[in-house]
């Protein structure tokens, strides 16, 4: 079938038992790139607590939502016509759990800096990291990295549309001026457009070259607006799955982590997870629970959420029951493909109250002082790293890097690989031997 080709060429073997998606599965989870998310933030750095949710563990969520939401349409809706397009679990899992693997050290943070590191050089992207991470990076293959099928490859490519075609260049990464001569980074203009890297066109010519030419140029549009990047208009109906599901994984378990870490008070909440925003979750939990909520179900729903954890943990099961079970298919009548003509998406009141969640993370943990002192201290730690290696590569990079770095013209970008292959640890470490006025040592392992 033509969707489950590799790019290699590529046949398992006989005797192997696997499903192509079984195969893309197990690529993925044995590879260094998704172990090295243990080592990646979500929201807060690591060190800070051993409760909170990594990038490890938030994409085991978002793959266990997505195979969650395949299964509901197929209950939802099994006469469908884009039921039988939808990937087996293994597949749906795959494609999710390579959701972030493309996020370098310090997570958004890091992706800016290190897309002002690559300004006028391709710049950098973290979805397209991960395209380039499984097509060129990964060791599967000689030279296709992870080869992974064509389905999978599909369901993860997000935004379909390069970073030369997305880049607005009226927004050029830069630092800030007037800034007394200390180098700070303008973060608003470094923020890259949401894309894939230029240097995997071919892969992605070699994606979507089974889909017809008037698709293939619908699929690859995007919107354009004045002083913004330009924004990809589609995805994938398995993308839309995946993608679905890392929001509804961001705005609740997300909110989960603040909640018991208390990192924010009931008011807090209150001021955006309104009760008007959540309507149609406390007719839900009125209609379903009617024993367990009082009159005021909102005010019966925030007690729950700032309780223990027993009772906190409860509500968080319920109000994804809620979100996942109103899952639905959008039909985009201008594809031929079904596998482009079909969205999973949700109820509008559904998606207002994940977006509340969404924003109130956002709002008042992520934009607070406390998480942005510590995300430009690792966007500037990133930088400087960054401009000591592409100082003198043959002394700072390890040899197996340098000897590709040598043997590829666009040469930055293997630097800007390296980088964006570290850890959060190991990018301090890297920083903190090369600027600490410590000892270091020769045994220090690179």
């Amino acid at each position: 079938m033509t969707w489950l080709e590799r790019q290699s060429g590529w046949k398992q073997q006989a005797e192997d038992a696997r499903s192509p998606g079984d195969i893309d599965y197990a690529r993925v989870v044995h590879s260094s790139s998704f172990r090295r998310l243990q080592g990646k933030t979500q929201i807060l750095n690591l060190g800070d607590s051993d409760f909170y949710r990594t990038r490890l563990t938030h994409s085991l969520e978002v793959a266990q939502i997505s195979g969650g939401l395949a299964q509901q349409l197929r209950k939802n809706l099994p006469d469908h016509e884009a039921i039988k397009i939808i990937p087996d679990r293994s597949m749906m899992h795959a494609i999710a759990c390579t959701h972030d693997l493309g996020h370098p050290p310090f997570g958004h943070g890091g992706e800016v800096a290190l897309n002002y590191c690559m300004r006028g050089n391709g710049g950098f992207e973290g979805n397209g990291q991960t395209l380039r991470i499984l097509s060129k990076l990964e060791k599967f293959s000689a030279q296709n990295g992870s080869d992974l099928s064509r389905e999978a490859l599909l369901g993860i490519l997000k935004y379909p549309v390069p970073y030369s075609l997305a880049a607005n260049p009226e927004k050029a990464p830069a630092m800030l001026e007037n800034t007394s001569g200390t180098p700070i980074l303008d973060r608003k203009a470094s923020t890259p457009p949401k894309c894939y890297l230029d240097t995997e066109k071919d892969v992605v010519e070699w994606m979507l070259d089974v889909i017809p030419a008037c698709d293939r140029e619908l699929f690859q549009s995007y919107l354009t607006e004045k002083g913004e990047h330009n924004k990809a208009k589609y995805k994938s109906f398995a993308c839309s799955i995946m993608d679905l599901a890392d929001d509804i994984s961001f705005g609740i378990h997300d909110m989960e982590d603040v909640l018991a870490l208390k990192l924010v008070d009931r008011e807090q909440f209150e001021r955006h997870v309104t009760s008007e925003n959540c309507s149609a979750l406390l007719d839900y939990l009125s209609d379903k629970y009617p024993d367990e909520y009082s009159n005021n179900v909102y005010n019966e729903f925030a007690n729950r959420l700032f309780a223990n954890g027993e009772k906190r943990k409860h509500q968080i099961n319920r109000i994804l029951n809620f979100i996942i079970t109103s899952v639905n298919i959008e039909d985009i009548d201008e594809f031929s493909e079904p596998r482009l003509r079909y969205r999973a998406t949700m109820p509008q009141a559904v998606l207002k109250f994940i977006k509340a969640t969404k924003d109130f993370v956002k709002k008042e943990v992520i934009y607070s002082p406390s998480v942005q002192h510590l995300e430009l201290k690792g966007q500037m730690m990133v930088i400087a790293v960054f401009e000591v290696v592409k100082s003198n590569p043959k002394s700072f990079l390890p040899r197996d890097i340098y000897a590709k770095y040598e043997a590829n013209e666009n040469n930055l970008r293997i630097i800007c690989d390296y980088l964006a292959g570290m850890t959060d640890a190991y990018l301090l470490k890297t920083y903190d031997r090369l600027f600490s006025p410590r000892m270091g040592s020769v045994f220090d392992k690179l």
